[in-house]
């Protein structure tokens, strides 16, 4: 007999997830017990739920599919909300499986019991409670087709105890994800008839725009009409260096945005939204687009944004190639280590095909101009801005890609938050090298 514990991983593997970041409890066990049961799918254990969750966001930028994580009631799941929110602002899947109370037994208010609907919820995401074991497999189908659909996101499953040991459950094939919608050809020509104006504009770009097609489309562009093209600020996964057409990142700090885009009578996004400031301050506009330029959407969030810049290159610019940035890395600095060389050294040193979880912060405005001209690399940021995310993300990085190797440039401060994730690195024998940039200060309350 199949019990639901299994059912549910079984569904999980059928569906493509064959990786699960947890941090158990007692109302996980059966679960527990059944990956002994799937060796398809492989359990890696962490200390702290935003490890498990930022892992999960690590391993799904890389990977392109989701990881499941395996959460312990209402607080494991609240201890994983800040590296879920990172992960819903990068539009990722990841499928969250929450253990909770057995169903008669909710009743008793046990300490441990509490509202979860609510905190899945807040992930703005997919939400369901599965209640027999009958049931298990299709919603675990259902939660992966959720997390999938375009754009992506978080799928919650919440799993009762008594539902994971109920003999008598199936498992179930795989659902199909909503698909991105298709470009309009109506709004490319439009924009298209934009770009031939001549007047000063940028093309901003997001999501998975940021890879090599999607930037070699807006090069192709750019070349064409003389349009800037900048990647939005914090992108999921940016593929940068020699052999990749070259994009600034906008600017973090307000004033490093305004002065990017000052001027501009245009901006296009593709992929992303027009940008705010990060924060108000007094006197200061939240809106970074200049008062009178014109803002223009090529496609949305749930729209194939790279089809789209194909299609917009192939009209502007047919038959062209884009143009890759050379390989020119920084020489490797003499004398001592400083706050200011330290990115010189990793423009240096850097690996072909390395992986980067930047989350050097304040210590790292210097980062994109050193690396600009190092091996072909992909970096991934802190796309939420809640910090911690540095150490998991490499770690589920590192899993979704063992053969590439991962560099966690990690400032000090924020590497506090999940250390732990350094227990699960050397657990699972991974290839991380984490730098940590000891800056000694809360640097941005300066």
């Amino acid at each position: 007999m199949t019990n639901g514990a299994q059912a549910l991983i079984t569904t999980l593997v059928d569906s493509g997830v064959e990786v699960c970041f947890g941090n158990p409890g007692t109302s996980e066990m059966h679960f527990v017990a059944a990956l002994d049961t799937v060796p398809q799918m492989r359990g890696v254990l962490c200390l702290f739920e935003g490890v498990v969750t930022g892992a999960a966001d690590g391993y799904a930028r890389i990977a392109g599919k989701p990881a499941a994580t395996l959460l312990h009631l209402g607080p494991g799941l609240g201890n994983g909300l800040a590296n879920l929110h990172n992960a819903r602002r990068a539009h990722v899947p990841v499928v969250n499986v929450i253990g909770d109370h057995a169903t008669y037994h909710k009743k008793y208010d046990a300490p441990l019991e509490s509202d979860i609907e609510p905190l899945a919820d807040w992930t703005h995401g997919w939400t369901r409670r599965t209640t027999a074991g009958k049931e298990v497999g299709r919603d675990a189908a259902e939660a992966v087709a959720a997390s999938l659909s375009t754009p992506a996101r978080i799928a919650n499953l919440i799993l009762p105890a008594d539902v994971s040991w109920d003999e008598g459950a199936e498992a179930s094939g795989r659902v199909a994800p909503k698909p991105a919608a298709a470009p309009d050809p109506k709004v490319v020509n439009e924009i298209a008839d934009v770009l031939r104006t001549g007047e000063p504009t940028v093309l901003l770009i997001g999501g998975p725009a940021t890879g090599v097609d999607g930037l070699g489309a807006a090069d192709r562009i750019a070349a064409a009409t003389g349009a800037r093209v900048l990647v939005e600020t914090f992108p999921t996964r940016l593929t940068r260096g020699a052999g990749v057409p070259a994009a600034d990142r906008l600017g973090y700090l307000a004033e490093q945005a305004a002065f990017q885009l000052d001027g501009i009578k245009h901006l296009i996004v593709a992929g992303t939204r027009a940008p705010v400031s990060f924060f108000a301050y007094p006197g200061k506009q939240s809106v970074l687009t200049p008062e009178g330029a014109a803002v223009h959407t090529l496609a949305g969030l749930d729209t194939d944004v790279v089809g789209a810049l194909q299609e917009l290159a192939e009209v502007l610019a047919p038959g062209t190639s884009p143009r890759p940035a050379d390989a020119a890395p920084p020489e490797l600095p003499s004398g001592e280590l400083t706050p200011q060389n330290w990115v010189q050294v990793i423009g240096a040193l850097l690996p072909q095909d390395a992986i980067v979880s930047d989350e050097s912060n304040t210590s790292g405005l210097l980062l994109p101009a050193a690396t600009a001209g190092s091996p072909r690399h992909d970096v991934l940021t802190l796309t939420g801005g809640a910090i911690g995310q540095g150490l998991p993300v490499a770690l589920g990085a590192a899993i979704a890609a063992p053969d590439r190797p991962v560099i966690a440039l990690q400032a000090d401060g924020s590497a506090a938050y999940t250390i732990s994730a350094l227990w699960t690195m050397a657990r699972e024998h991974l290839d991380v090298t984490v730098v940590l940039i000891n800056n000694s200060a809360y640097a941005i309350l300066r």
